[in-house]
């Protein structure tokens, strides 16, 4: 047969399948091949492929082509004399001669018979069988190659709706080597190949930008975020959060597996399939046309081949399994031997300089001895900070040998002889920071060697074999991530992995161009790094900076800052915030006080992430540990005061935590402290309450208040550093612990003394010193303190004095601050210095009670500062015998000198808020009670009312109830009118029900006895009193007490013949009424008593105030309105028992109608709409 006749695909695949098909001819029943002669022309059935025929369906004619002569051998039965033909052979061969449209013809009828042929549907449902570059049929090429060329695909207009995606793969176009080899693959993995065809047209820009966002969703919904990541940045103009970035005005569609199954689903249309035959008599029909192979046969064997390919993947990952465990043990002895090694060396913290004498350059450590750990050097830099003098030193350190033997390129080589000759060389500021606190200063900086990652970002290699050595640790990670299939189970990012391999080639290429570009995609690595990553990132950038030196990290490393700046992503901003932090140590002084301290005073100035705004803050104290030029002094303040008065709660709490101890401890370097840096903030707050004379702005009196609370600490330590001890001040025996309340709790370790002064044993000998000092030498010579006594303090009671005792958050700030300065500065220093200035100005003196004689401090914040700020720092028994003493001075005097009570009510509500006190104000409160003035007992009657909320039932029980009683039964009108609002409390706040009814009877006694009928103060306070706790009351309380005595009291003023008493009382019923009408209030209750007494008091209001008559008789109309109502709602639901049921009914289908609806109020509203 000729070349171009023969068909290459028309042989069996193998000699076994040929054998199978010969053994299957021969097995066919004699029944079977009788049957197929009795039944006319076309024997075989249209379902069954010929015996010659190969067994898989094919979709093109090159690979079904088969000659005539095949089929005509096939279609002989069992030697009968006919030659039958089946449809199947018919069909082959008009395809392979290109009869298109015969075909075509003769599949359509077959359809319309219900005979469809798989080899006329498979070739029509192929739209890559019409896209050929040559009329030549496939089936007449040698090979698959022919006068035509090779069949390419072409571009086609057809969609996604014809192609059949569970059928046809992409394999793409296949050459014609692998036409020639297909004789050879296995009929399976021929049966699957299908081809697709590929799209010409160019893609639009916005269907390109839709295909983007489907694609990079699907990525994030399947756990493909490495190549989300990869894809979103190689799309860096386009959003992939928001679907209307794309720029098309339609809604977003559905996601890219819904378009997949829905693109698949439309393919077959649906078609009725109904048995006709066309040009056909039934009896052409072949015999066994009604007895076809079983579908569960077929889906069986599919089945089979499923679970084939799946045991061959599971072998496939149990060998990939057994590899990478034997990876796992062989890294594992490797760490273990690296840390032999390790061991063995001695014990310091870093070698940074190793001598020829250590380590000869020949022959270099396999270990990590010639890497820069990061970890370990902040201990050597803290110590080697300890020991720095004023003048500015250098800190080398040698990064490699000075002479290399090793091999490598002549760029690499030029490279390293300029690290190796010249070493690396930080500027060290001129501070005296103690060791620990820089310490705790860096620990501020986000930075991550804990983990194995960790410690492979932190060291950068500097030789060839380093290198090595690193590529070895590193890829057995890297790669497994790269492969598509272990995507779905990466552990640790890609990306994060990539870090340490991007920094060792940053520090060691010879090109800064590609130096930049490989810094530039280490910030871009990620797109919005999360805390991790951008801990690993930044432990990079210092591991970087210290093998590079300051020279290139100016140079290479901050410009990468200075263009995230302005990034529109806060986690970016974010890095660069934490980065110019972590870099501070690491760059030129000039640097770090100019170009670092302008870029985050911008950031702090104009970005709108608290988080950022916080990180800013924290970076600008790292920044003031490590600058030292005193020009700078003036923007550091500006800074704080900025920070300070920042909206975020956030930010605000950093810059106490970080920023103010690191800028105290510069100013105390540099002698500022005591006198610019508090003077400045008390300048400020006198400043601002002689502007708050019409209003004080209170919140920023607590921002310069809250600054100077964070200073206590610093102010502290320089007393005891400039102390007159301090030179005796030795570790020497044992030492005294501190006790653990020695110090307030400190907001954070910045602001702990003992990390400003270096150590609590250190700490704990000044303490010592300082007691001994202040009891027994005095203070001659002490500077720092007598500035803290003589200038500090004085000012501070001054600004106490001028404060609004009215102003319960005033009072309460100042009484912090002065409870901090006491417990900081010890029990001795309050005792002998604070308390004293406190007392001489109060002047608690029996002879000036007089208000005559200018004693009006008494009246200012002054007092509850004192009492609430000074005397509670201390709670022994004396400090408490103390206190008590001194607010019953104070209340005797204000009583006797009938000066106002401000002062004294502001102490009992700061002390009445801490119930540990509560016991204390009741002690003071009973000497009150029974004193022999009635002035001062009626003082104490009235601060009852202040301590009696959050005051426990058994506490009032057993010592307030009392107290009243003792008070109500003394001769004095007016003390038992002050009486009153504690007993109103009472009825308010407590629920005891014998407790209850003991006011009760006190304050009936009040409204019922004829000793108090013209009492015109007691009926005031008692009116007053019901509008205050009648709302929150217990409601049987209100209904049975308080609304008939209301309408008593207003049918009384009626008959009122003074003006000036009538129109007081009717004013507080006004109130009274007012406030009691927004509570539920019964028919009875209103007919009998608050509708009568709103008509009472209309009456008195028409003569007295018309503006007030008004307003009564809308209350009035509304009350009768209401009552209107119910008389109709209860007229309607004395209706017969079976309309009740009707209307339960209606009301049950309302409700389950009103259940149903969502809660669109487009739907609520349709519910009440009247039917048409």
């Amino acid at each position: 047969m000729a070349a171009g006749n023969v068909n290459p695909f028309n042989v069996s695949d193998s000699e076994e399948e040929e054998e199978q098909r010969q053994d299957e001819d021969t097995e066919r029943s004699p029944s079977d091949e009788a049957q197929g002669h009795s039944l006319g022309p076309f024997s075989p059935p249209a379902y069954s492929e010929p015996a010659v025929l190969l067994s898989s369906n094919r979709t093109s004619p090159s690979v079904d082509g088969i000659p005539a002569s095949a089929a005509a051998v096939a279609g002989i039965g069992g030697g009968g004399a006919e030659t039958r033909v089946s449809l199947d052979a018919i069909a082959a061969k008009l395809l392979q001669d290109q009869y298109i449209l015969t075909a075509l013809e003769l599949h359509t009828e077959l359809l319309e018979a219900g005979r469809e042929l798989p080899r006329l549907r498979d070739y029509f449902s192929n739209p890559g069988n019409f896209e050929r570059q040559s009329g030549t049929p496939p089936a007449c090429k040698e090979q698959g190659v022919g006068p035509g060329g090779p069949l390419n695909r072409a571009g086609s207009i057809s969609t996604l709706d014809s192609l059949d995606f569970a059928r046809y793969s992409d394999d793409g176009n296949r050459e014609s080597d692998e036409k020639v080899a297909e004789c050879e693959i296995p009929s399976q993995e021929r049966k699957n190949y299908k081809s697709s065809p590929e799209i010409q047209e160019p893609i639009r820009t916005l269907e390109k930008r839709a295909l983007n966002f489907l694609v990079n969703e699907y990525l994030l919904k399947n756990e493909y975020k490495l190549t989300s990541i990869t894809f979103s940045d190689e799309n860096d103009d386009q959003d992939f959060e928001l679907w209307d970035d794309v720029g098309l005005n339609i809604p977003k569609p559905p996601d890219l597996l819904q378009l997949y199954r829905n693109c698949g689903n439309s393919l077959p249309l649906h078609r009725d399939t109904v048995d006709v035959a066309v040009s056909v008599d039934l009896n052409d029909l072949p015999g066994d046309y009604f007895t076809q192979e079983p579908v569960q046969q077929t889906e069986a064997v599919q089945q089979q081949e499923v679970v084939q390919e799946l045991e061959y993947q599971i072998s496939l990952l149990n060998s990939e399994k057994q590899s990478l465990a034997e990876q796992i043990k062989k890294l594992q002895s490797d760490i273990q031997a690296l840390q032999r090694n390790v061991s063995s060396e001695p014990t310091s913290a870093v070698k940074l300089i190793q001598s020829k004498e250590d380590t000869p350059c020949g022959k270099p450590p396999l270990d990590n001895g010639q890497y820069l750990d990061i970890r370990g050097v902040t201990e050597m830099d803290s110590s080697s900070d300890a020991n720095t003098t004023k003048t500015s030193t250098t800190t080398t350190v040698t990064t490699d040998c000075t002479e290399s033997t090793t091999t490598a390129t002549q760029p690499y080589n030029k490279l390293k002889s300029q690290q190796g000759k010249t070493s690396v060389q930080f500027d060290q500021p001129n501070r005296k920071l103690s060791p620990v606190f820089h310490q705790a200063l860096l620990s501020f900086c986000r930075m991550s060697a804990d983990s194995r990652l960790g410690s492979e970002v932190s060291r950068i290699a500097d030789s060839e074999q380093s290198v090595m050595l690193m590529l070895g640790r590193c890829l057995p990670h890297i790669v497994p991530n790269v492969l598509l299939a272990k995507r779905e189970r990466m552990v640790v990012h890609l990306c994060q992995e990539l870090i340490p391999l991007i920094l060792c080639t940053a520090c060691l290429h010879p090109e800064p161009k590609e130096r930049d570009q490989l810094l530039h995609i280490l910030f871009n690595l990620i797109k919005r790094p999360d805390d991790e990553q951008r801990q690993m990132i930044l432990t990079g950038c210092v591991a970087f900076a210290r093998h590079v030196g300051p020279t290139r990290v100016e140079a290479e490393l901050l410009p990468q800052c200075w263009e995230q700046i302005n990034h529109k992503y806060p986690e970016r901003r974010l890095l660069v915030a934490e980065a110019c932090g972590a870099l501070a140590p690491y760059l030129p002084k000039e640097i770090r006080s100019s170009l670092v301290l302008s870029m985050l005073q911008q950031m702090l100035a104009e970005d709108k992430a608290d988080m950022v705004r916080e990180a800013v803050v924290k970076s600008l104290g790292i920044i003031m540990g490590y600058i030292d030029d005193p020009d700078k002094y003036s923007q550091g303040f500006e800074l704080m005061l900025l920070s300070l008065g920042d909206p975020s709660e956030r930010v605000v709490s950093a810059t106490h935590q970080v920023f103010i101890p690191a800028f105290a401890a510069w100013c105390t370097e540099l002698g500022n402290l005591q006198s610019q840096l508090i003077p400045s903030l008390l300048t400020r707050i006198e400043k601002l309450l002689k502007q708050g004379e019409y209003g004080l702005d209170e919140h920023k009196l607590h921002m310069y208040l809250s600054a100077l609370q964070s200073l206590i600490p610093s102010l502290f330590a320089v007393l005891l550093q400039n102390a007159p001890f301090t030179s005796r001040a030795k570790l020497q025996g044992d030492v005294p612990p501190i006790e653990v309340t020695r110090f307030p709790r400190p907001v954070s370790p910045l602001q702990d003394v003992a990390t400003i002064v270096g150590s609590r044993e250190q700490l704990a000998v000044l303490l010592q010193l300082y007691d001994h000092q202040l009891q027994h030498e005095g203070t001659t010579g002490w500077d720092s303190l007598l500035w803290v006594v003589n200038q500090f303090l004085p000012q501070l009671i001054d600004i106490v004095g001028r404060i609004n005792v009215a102003s319960s958050t005033c009072v309460h700030e100042f009484s912090r601050f002065f409870w901090r300065l006491c417990r900081t500065f010890g029990k001795i220093f309050t005792n002998t210095k604070v308390k004293p200035q406190f007392q001489e100005i109060l002047r608690l003196s029996e002879e000036n009670v007089d208000a005559s004689a200018g004693n009006d401090i008494l009246t200012k914040a002054t007092v509850p500062i004192y009492a609430t700020g000074v005397l509670t720092c201390y709670n022994q028994e004396e400090d408490r015998k103390l206190l008590i003493g001194f607010l019953e001075d104070v209340m005797t005097t204000l009583s006797l000198s009938h000066a106002p009570l401000d002062s004294l009510k502001a102490s009992f509500v700061e002390l009445g808020a801490n119930p540990a006190y509560h016991e204390l104000l009741l002690t003071v409160l009973w000497y009150g009670v029974v004193h022999t003035s009635a002035l001062v007992r009626c003082t104490a009657a009235r601060m009852f009312e202040l301590v009696l909320r959050g005051m426990s039932e058994a506490l009032i029980d057993k010592r307030v109830a009392p107290a009243l009683i003792t008070l109500c039964s003394g001769p004095e009108f007016s003390v038992r009118i002050s009486t009153i609002p504690a007993f109103g409390t009472i009825m308010e706040t407590v629920t005891q029900k014998e407790l209850l009814e003991r006011v009760k009877m006190q304050l009936a006694s009040f409204l019922e006895d004829p000793q108090y009928q013209d009492q015109h103060s007691l009926h005031m306070e008692i009116i007053k009193t019901f509008g205050r706790v009648g709302p929150n009351a217990e409601p049987r309380f209100r209904d049975e007490f308080v609304l008939p005595h209301l309408h008593k009291l207003a049918l009384c003023n009626n008959q009122q013949t003074v003006e000036s008493k009538r129109i007081d009382i009717a004013t507080q019923l006004f109130e009274a009424y007012s406030a009691l009408s927004c509570c539920f209030i019964s028919e009875e209750l209103m007919v009998n008593h608050f509708l009568p007494g709103l008509r009472c008091l209309r009456t008195d209001m028409e003569q007295l105030s018309p503006e007030h008559e008004v307003i009564l008789s809308s209350m009035i109309k509304e009350c009768e309105i209401k009552m209107e109502n119910k008389g109709i709602g209860e007229a309607q639901g004395s209706i017969s028992i079976a309309a009740s049921l009707v209307g339960e009914d209606a009301k049950t289908k309302f409700l389950s109608k009103m259940g149903q609806l969502t809660t669109s109020g487009a739907m609520l509203a349709n519910v009440f709409q009247r039917k048409k």
